[in-house]
């Protein structure tokens, strides 16, 4: 049992090399064989062919903020002391949106454009957390 406060990712047999990866400190989304096509979060198969060919890839983990709200109420016990924090739309440089937070900066300073690269929090023995900080 850890003692981390927040909820941990649960872990599945379709999202295991995504959490294996940050483990590893690398950023692995899934590529369509057919098509090339990138995405996350995981789903069985392509969601622009729908081929089920698909394969873990790494990328580079640098993006720009798309989009960001800033919560002021805590909506899971775990985050209370983290009022406020952010949730962040992050666009990676090879075109895929994910939502995840901005760390290592206040809210204020977060802006829509500003440029960021992943950093790994390894939250426990177990699990590692993909976030982003400013580039």
């Amino acid at each position: 049992m850890s003692d981390y406060p927040r909820p941990l990712p649960e872990v599945t047999d379709l999202n295991r090399p995504h959490w294996e990866g940050a483990k590893e400190h690398r950023y692995l989304i899934q590529k369509c064989k057919q098509c090339g096509h990138l995405w996350f979060p995981p789903v069985p198969n392509c969601n622009r062919c729908l081929s089920y060919e698909v394969e873990w890839v790494d990328v580079s983990g640098k993006g720009t903020v798309h989009s960001f709200i800033v919560y002021q109420q805590a909506w899971h016990p775990g985050f209370k002391d983290d009022i406020p924090y952010n949730l962040a739309i992050i666009e990676l440089e090879e075109g895929v949106r994910l939502m995840n937070n901005v760390v290592v900066a206040s809210n204020d300073q977060i802006e829509v454009g500003m440029a960021v690269e992943v950093v790994y929090d390894d939250v426990t023995d177990e699990v590692t957390i993909p976030r982003f900080k400013p580039a």
